[in-house]
């Protein structure tokens, strides 16, 4: 899962099932009418976002739940970067940014520059908000935080997560008042369906698909569903679908004592300006005693509402390691975060914390919290939770005392154990089907760890193909490394997958 920086019941009590609805299998997408897209303006962009010229929107009926095919419909927004050669053009690349909840629309823009010629000549780059994101029916639980930095359960100073459990409850509630039971088809499965009603919408008998972070779960789900119809996929900074949602955070803690170096290393280099100390050993001592402070006496941010507590140091922190381009922009954040605990801010140093701080607007039209609600839906909507609090407890403080970087945030409770039965269970992704997959995986990726990527490798096994970097932060492809960077071109423009698996050393700063 990726944090950015910048109808439900609560209490554990199952909202009442549809028998109809719920034991019925979902209809197949050929067994419905075939959707069409008419491709034109898209929609407007919040304050201060771009978007390329080329890129054309359009919208696609889906149903609301698909054991009931001819119910409620929901629109869910597309994109096209048409491809560069359309005398050269293979199929369509479909492209999903990740999150949970992140919206898509932007994506064939922002990906494009980052592809060679034979690709953008081989394929039209297709975006797209997954249901109830972004433009797409977009959903809300009137959260009173709506940022999704907001759901993370740090616990208290002391340890204590009774004010998570009742935090993790009160949201959940929030989301059944608000949201309401229609919120519970909101799921990943579905999700993949809709992926298949863009297929089918766009004329295509197979898609290309590529999935960054949750993006890749999403993909390995179309994958299962859909084998027929998957054509050359691309999975990068992996989910591994054995550990949906629960057990998702597992090895965060041990990611984030291999990420953390490579940023306490940038802070260490410059000891003299910093003063953060001079070795990985000591930054790594003077950040721990910060959060530990922060945790105890937040830091008031002058001009702003806001006070620096420990949670969003270690929030801030684990959103900066996800790219090795903000490592420098992290350690000044950290020098800025002891001045202000010191109550000796400079000039220079409340810039950065302006800069780190200041998200942009969500686009017209979209809610504030869309993507804190819709991260909820899907982790908490996809498969079930424990409701053990006192298990919640004891796995919390055995976190916390191995891995003091994420203060046992991992093991603790979400709103998850107060939400309602998934109305069906995880799709089983297995090793039957073709070999059509390269997963991409950094060696040092704190938001979706070595350990998971390879969790999906053993799970899909002949299907794929393992290409591994030397390499931290969240993002592979485009991160330095010529041998990734090589596979993924070639397997998409030839279909062809590495024999074995790959582990690439060549990582050059770009």
């Amino acid at each position: 899962m990726t944090l950015t920086v910048a109808a439900v019941t609560g209490c554990g009590a199952a909202a009442e099932e549809d028998a109809t609805s719920e034991d019925a299998p979902p209809v197949a997408a050929e067994a419905a009418a075939t959707p069409r897209i008419t491709w034109g303006t898209c929609p407007a962009l919040g304050e201060g976002a771009g978007r390329d010229p080329r890129v054309t929107c359009g919208t696609v009926k889906v149903p609301l739940d698909y054991r009931n095919p001819g119910g409620e419909q929901i629109e869910v927004a597309v994109s096209k970067l048409p491809a560069a050669k359309p005398h050269d053009r293979r199929g369509v690349l479909l492209l999903n940014p990740g999150g949970p909840a992140l919206s898509g629309l932007g994506t064939p823009g922002v990906v494009a520059p980052t592809l060679p010629p034979s690709v953008l000549a081989a394929y039209d780059l297709i975006g797209f908000d997954p249901r109830g994101v972004g433009h797409s029916t977009p959903q809300s639980c009137g959260l009173d935080d709506p940022s999704l930095a907001g759901l993370f359960p740090y616990p208290a100073a002391d340890g204590s997560i009774t004010a998570n459990v009742d935090h993790a409850r009160a949201d959940a509630e929030r989301c059944a008042t608000n949201a309401g039971e229609k919120l519970r088809y909101f799921t990943t499965a579905n999700t993949a369906r809709d992926m298949d009603r863009i297929r089918m919408a766009l004329g295509e008998k197979k898609i290309s698909y590529w999935g960054q972070s949750y993006g890749t779960y999403l993909g390995t789900v179309y994958g299962s569903l859909f084998p027929e119809h998957a054509d050359r996929v691309v999975l990068e900074g992996n989910v591994d679908p054995t550990k949906v949602w629960a057990n998702a955070t597992d090895n965060w803690g041990k990611a984030m004592s291999e990420r953390f170096p490579d940023a306490a290393k940038v802070a260490a280099a410059q000891h003299a300006t910093l003063g953060l100390g001079g070795t990985v050993d000591e930054v790594t001592r003077k950040y721990l005693a910060l959060a530990d402070r922060l945790d105890r006496t937040p830091a008031p941010v002058p001009g702003t509402p806001l006070a620096l507590t420990g949670p969003m140091l270690r929030t801030v922190t684990y959103g900066l390691l996800l790219d090795n381009e903000n490592l420098p922009m992290l350690a000044q954040f950290w020098k800025a975060a002891v001045g202000l605990a010191d109550g000796k801010l400079t000039e220079a140093d409340g810039r950065v914390l302006q800069q780190v701080f200041t998200a942009p607007p969500p686009p017209p039209g979209v809610p504030a919290d869309n993507q804190a609600t819709m991260f909820l839906a899907l982790t908490c909507g996809d498969a079930p939770w424990s409701a053990d609090v006192d298990d919640y407890a004891r796995r919390t403080a055995e976190d916390r005392a191995a891995w003091p970087l994420t203060a046992g945030m991992p093991a603790n409770i979400w709103a998850c154990a107060f939400w309602p039965k998934p109305i069906e269970e995880p799709v089983r992704v297995t090793d039957k089907g073709p070999r059509n997959t390269l997963i991409l995986q950094n060696r040092r990726d704190n938001a979706t760890p070595w350990e998971d990527g390879l969790g999906l490798y053993k799970v899909l096994g002949k299907r794929a193909a393992f290409v591994g970097a030397d390499n931290g932060g969240h993002y592979v492809y485009h991160r330095g490394s010529t041998c990734v960077d090589e596979a993924t071109v070639t397997f998409l423009t030839t279909g062809r997958l590495p024999d074995k698996k790959v582990y690439c050393t060549d990582v050059a700063p770009r």
